[in-house]
């Protein structure tokens, strides 16, 4: 029963079926990984955001490790390939994560947002560089739609002029917190595809636990390094039954359950192809609060539009061809 249940977390190293599997997990972990920016507002400063890093990813470990135990059985769980994955885990996610916390004191939101849309480029790049995939005149067309639509899904509710004022009172710190921003991009792209790659033989489920444990190491240490983990003991008994079904949400939700099934999701599409959803976002976050109550906008729609079409350019297949990446 363990064995056949396993199958459904497995991920294949490339894309070597159909598309259509591996772009359903990605835009499922995307509008999941949406939930948790409306979540977690109610509990934005109230918990420095080093230790709710860690909470959240303890949470998260704590959720994926008894079912995947549940699923592979203690022998799967002790033959998995640890150091990998930790090391992994912690590079690219808890580093990653943390370089993305580091940017926000030097940088607004919706900028630092615009950045991540460069994503795709780093997984595009990662691949020719490293698996020899071959640039077409689809992907290069796919890859600047995606970005196109994400810099617009971003762009809609933007005052130009504000963002311009932001930049010229922060001086150089805006360009130092642009520069960690792409630099945390890089690493989670990089971890992205290593999770998949350096961790052959294990299924997305473990794949997925082993370096979130990774990133629970490194961001507990951070924590503890900066002497703020205590806070959390302050905090948590004032937490409300609201807080803590928030905090479910943004952890169990919005990082478990997304990052596994992103994990699933790069492993049938590659890196490239699967980052580029990460630009569809905004407007998922759009639809959960127009359904809380909040305006539609047209302009975020147009630009998943974009993004959507950017996905489905980039999978063309040549005549002949396959749209997989070259090993």
């Amino acid at each position: 029963m363990a064995d056949s249940a396993s199958q459904i977390f497995a991920a294949p190293a490339v894309a070597v079926r159909g598309p259509l599997l591996g772009n359903l997990f990605c835009v499922l972990s995307m509008a999941l990984w949406a939930m948790g920016f409306p979540a977690i507002d109610t509990l934005v400063g109230r918990v420095p955001p080093l230790p709710m890093t860690a909470l959240r990813m303890g949470l998260a470990v704590a959720f994926l490790l008894p079912i995947w135990a549940l699923v592979e059985g203690k022998r799967g769980v002790m033959s998995a390939r640890w150091w990998q994955g930790l090391w992994v885990g912690g590079l690219g996610f808890g580093l990653g994560g943390t370089l993305l916390f580091a940017a926000q004191s030097h940088i607004d939101p919706v900028t630092l947002v615009i950045l991540t849309a460069c994503s795709p480029i780093f997984g595009i790049l990662l691949e020719c560089l490293v698996d020899g995939r071959r640039l077409t005149v689809w992907l290069i067309l796919g890859l600047m739609l995606s970005v196109l639509g994400g810099v617009l899904a971003y762009l809609a509710q933007l005052d130009l002029f504000a963002m311009g004022a932001a930049v010229a009172a922060r001086g150089a710190g805006f360009f130092i917190g642009a520069a960690l921003v792409l630099a945390s991009v890089m690493f989670f792209t990089w971890g992205s595809r290593a999770t998949v790659r350096a961790l052959p033989g294990m299924t997305g489920l473990g794949r997925t636990t082993v370096t979130l444990v990774g990133a629970l190491i490194v961001t507990l240490g951070l924590s503890l390094a900066a002497g703020q983990l205590g806070t959390l003991a302050v905090a948590l008994p004032q937490f409300s039954p609201a807080d803590i079904g928030a905090l479910l949400i943004y952890s169990l939700g919005a990082l478990a359950v997304s990052q596994l099934l992103w994990i699933l999701g790069v492993g049938h599409l590659g890196i490239g192809v699967a980052s580029m959803h990460f630009n569809s976002v905004a407007f998922y976050v759009m639809v959960i609060m127009f359904v809380l109550g909040a305006d539609w906008n047209w302009v975020q729609a147009a630009g998943a539009l974009l993004v959507g079409l950017g996905v489905l350019l980039a999978q063309r297949r040549r005549r002949g061809g396959s749209a997989a990446v070259s090993v």
